[in-house]
């Protein structure tokens, strides 16, 4: 895996600084005013804007966010730079090799951004937030492992409900992009809709984690900040948006988004890929999920985050047996080498964050060198040896 120049990942940096900043230009016009409001316990930054029926007040975000508090002390200061932003775009895709999306995706993406989606904390989800990882991990990612036909996001219900903001109703945002977008009910409440699609079947859809009963399971949640749209609850979706990290997507002039991180996301990947039905859709999503989460192991380790990925890793393992085996069942679906430099990697973020590996039933190296043989009696899955090709027997259920 070929790593981006220092010139280009700096650059990158630079630009996500300033669609940062571009954003607060546009979202907060200089007529307006930051205030503090605290709620339970904590403060928020919001926003009045002077309208002839009095101040209307717009969610910002916690003070305790160190890039937002900054942007509102200087607040006077912020330019929108499109023009020369723009460059910096063009220079990243066609020199440095950084992942973009297809045009649509972009301007979906632009729209629901503009909508004020991130600021409300929303979460870029799938494969078109797996589109950002290049620039964040400085390496070029493969485009094979891109390609999508929708644009997923996900956000927690308790923060949809806390914001006392919301971004215009969805249908609206997306039918001036597109007029034959339409809402599509679900199948369980054909009042709410959690996807909506257009004539040439893209589509949008939004999440939001389930952590409660399975009574749950295939009930539309009601978003409040989601400008009338319901978000479907999904297992395991809490561990992947946990604490998303802020980066631009190459689009245009750059937008400013909110994904996984990408440790969390090539576990949680592991566990999805556990979930699959065995059908040729299945197969054929599970496929690429595994690809996906293979190529960020490789630029992870590549990149020196072993820790990273250690300590999401232990934080999926330590959640439970229903957890742990999704990720022993994603596991078997690695190559061999891949299975070998997953565990070789994670071996050593273990050490660097003073944890044992084999508390972790993590991979041992059991090959005998003098005698060229292998101890797999501690390698039993479901009544078979899981072994790579150099001994490694892999993720191990711990006996």
């Amino acid at each position: 895996m070929r790593e981006i120049d220092l010139a280009y990942r700096t650059m990158f940096a630079e630009l996500g600084q300033r669609s940062l900043d571009g954003t607060f230009a546009s979202d907060f016009p200089l007529e307006g005013r930051f205030v503090t409001v605290p709620v339970k316990g904590k403060e928020y930054w919001y926003f009045d804007m002077p309208t002839g029926n009095g101040d209307k007040r717009s969610y910002v975000g916690p003070k305790s966010d160190a890039e937002i508090t900054k942007r509102v002390s200087a607040f006077g200061h912020v330019k929108n730079d499109l023009k020369s932003r723009r460059k910096l775009v063009s220079t990243l895709t066609r020199e440095a090799g950084m992942s973009a999306p297809e045009r649509f995706t972009g301007d979906v993406v632009e729209a629901l951004a503009n909508a004020g989606l991130f600021r409300l904390r929303s979460v870029l989800v799938g494969t078109v937030a797996f589109q950002t990882y290049s620039g964040i991990l400085g390496v070029r990612l493969p485009s094979s492992s891109m390609q999508t036909a929708d644009a997923d996001f996900a956000q927690f219900h308790s923060i949809s409900a806390a914001i006392g903001d919301s971004i215009p109703p969805i249908l609206d945002v997306l039918q001036k992009l597109d007029e034959t977008f339409r809402q599509v009910p679900h199948m369980n409440h054909n009042r709410k809709s959690t996807q909506f699609i257009n004539a040439s079947r893209y589509k949008v859809e939004f999440l939001t984690p389930n952590t409660g009963s399975d009574d749950n399971q295939d009930k539309p949640v009601d978003m409040p900040a989601l400008g009338g749209a319901s978000a479907e609850p999904l297992r395991f979706l809490d561990y992947l948006i946990y604490e998303p990290v802020r980066t631009v997507m190459l689009w245009k002039s750059g937008i400013s988004v909110n994904v996984p991180a990408p440790e969390r996301y090539a576990v949680h990947k592991l566990i999805v890929a556990s979930r699959r039905q065995n059908d040729d859709n299945g197969i054929l999503k599970r496929d690429k999920d595994v690809m996906q989460a293979a190529l960020l192991f490789e630029a992870l380790g590549q990149t020196r985050r072993h820790s990273d990925l250690a300590i999401a890793f232990s934080e999926a393992w330590n959640r439970g047996q229903a957890w742990q085996d999704g990720i022993r069942k994603g596991v078997s679906f690695l190559a061999a080498k891949r299975n070998e430099e997953l565990t070789s990697i994670l071996r050593e973020g273990m050490q660097e964050i003073g944890e044992n590996p084999d508390d972790y039933s993590i991979l041992k190296r059991t090959l005998d060198h003098q005698s060229g043989t292998a101890d797999t009696s501690d390698a039993n899955q479901n009544g078979r040896s899981v072994k790579g090709s150099d001994g490694y027997n892999v993720f191990a259920k711990k006996l």
